[in-house]
């Protein structure tokens, strides 16, 4: 299925043909599934390193004449290693590395590659696999941690790595608090995958590992003002919209995106005009993240139904709520991010929100964002399946469903 045939998160009609450009006739999924499995393959590889040296060149902690470690006995199978395995086997979107690899073809990447008979690249196609990889990790590493602070008992329709390790912790009738055993556990899985994220780094060009090197500082400031914010109560725009750039945007799409460019070795100009294109499509996923934080359904999304108003997210729609909601329902407001805030004032809020418009607002944001995208793709010029496939991961980021 194309992207264009996507139904979008909420009950909403997309633009016509006339509001944003058409999405070319190729899937932006077939066009990028040789790279993905490459991708795939050199994170199986780097986790099957992990496990290697956790389970077998650590077994024996005193030296080879030495015992062997015994074995965890709450975790059982479910050691870290393990856990971070079982996380990246439950899928994902891919699209960090995806923007990874568009970057580098719009840049005359993969004409300059040169795929001799043994299958070696060159032109940066290896250095592009290798950062996708790295992409995926340190999203990994990200979503444990986001999980552990939003207090998220769920992830991709399973339980959440630090729900998982609380639930073996009680099973096991260990000593301690369970729910502290397990968000421990869980910080401790998500810097695994980072410090992975990082090896795998190490091997790349220095202009991508400083790139790399500010992707994940932007990263943590993003999120980091996200905390402040949902506790200070945060509902101005300019907070929602610095947040949803640093947090999303950029390490989702901007950077990944800058990735590929700076593996092709793109000229000051195209890298501008791509960064100007990743901004835009940047902004345009947050704000589709808004909207399924609010009304997204959780047998796709694999969260709970308006998971953003029990954290009390700092959010584009949080600003317009405060802007637009009055009487009983600004009073439901006051309670975001509460223990107060019960599931039917959930609903209630849902309710409100729809009614005052505020998926109109957010959608009409959606849509400018894309046209703003695609004519920054305009501005230079750049590889003909690079533009494509950039035009189609724009319309599946802005109209996805999870």
């Amino acid at each position: 299925m194309t992207s264009a045939s996507r139904k979008p998160a909420v009950d909403v009609a997309q633009p016509d043909d006339a509001t944003v450009l058409a999405l070319p006739t190729a899937s932006t999924t077939a066009l990028t599934k040789d790279y993905l499995e490459r991708v795939d393959q050199t994170l199986r590889e780097a986790i099957g390193r992990l496990v290697h040296t956790w389970r077998v060149e650590l077994a024996y902690s005193l030296g080879p004449s030495g015992p062997a470690a015994s074995p965890p006995d709450i975790l059982l199978e479910h050691d870290l290693p393990e856990m971070l395995q079982a996380l990246n086997g439950t899928g994902g979107k891919r699209i960090r590395p995806s923007m990874a690899h568009w970057g580098w073809v719009a840049c005359g990447g993969s004409s300059r590659a040169d795929l001799g008979q043994d299958g070696g690249v060159d032109g940066g196609a290896a250095d592009v696999v290798r950062a996708g990889a790295a992409l995926e990790l340190l999203h990994i590493f990200a979503l444990i941690h986001d999980d552990v602070m939003d207090e998220s008992d769920s992830r991709r329709g399973q339980p959440s790595v630090h729900t998982l390790a609380a639930q073996l912790h009680l099973h096991a009738g260990a000593r301690g608090d369970a729910r502290h055993f397990g968000e421990s556990i869980a910080v401790l899985v998500g810097d695994l995958a980072h410090a992975e994220a990082d090896h795998l780094v190490t091997e790349l060009p220095r202009p991508m590992r400083a790139i790399w090197r500010l992707l994940v500082i932007e990263l943590v400031h993003g999120q980091s003002r996200d905390l402040t914010g949902s506790a200070a109560g945060r509902r101005d725009l300019d907070h929602a919209r610095r947040v949803a750039r640093m947090k999303s945007g950029r390490y989702t799409v901007q950077r990944p995106l800058e990735l590929g460019a700076a593996a092709a070795g793109a000229p000051d100009v195209v890298r501008d005009a791509l960064l100007t294109y990743g901004e835009e499509v940047g902004e345009a996923f947050a704000l589709r993240d808004d909207l399924l934080g609010v009304w997204g359904d959780p047998r796709s999304t694999g969260k709970p139904a308006g998971d953003d108003l029990i954290s009390g997210k700092p959010t584009v729609i949080m600003a317009l709520a405060e802007e637009r909601l009055h009487g009983s329902a600004r009073r439901v407001l006051r309670r975001v991010g509460t223990p107060e805030l019960s599931p039917a004032d959930v609903t209630a809020l849902q309710s409100a929100l729809a009614e005052q418009g505020v998926v109109e607002a957010v959608e009409a944001r959606i849509s400018e964002h894309v046209r703003a995208a695609s004519a920054a793709l305009a501005s230079v010029d750049l590889d003909p399946a690079g533009v494509a496939g950039l035009t189609g991961m724009a319309h599946l980021i802005a109209w996805r469903d999870r």
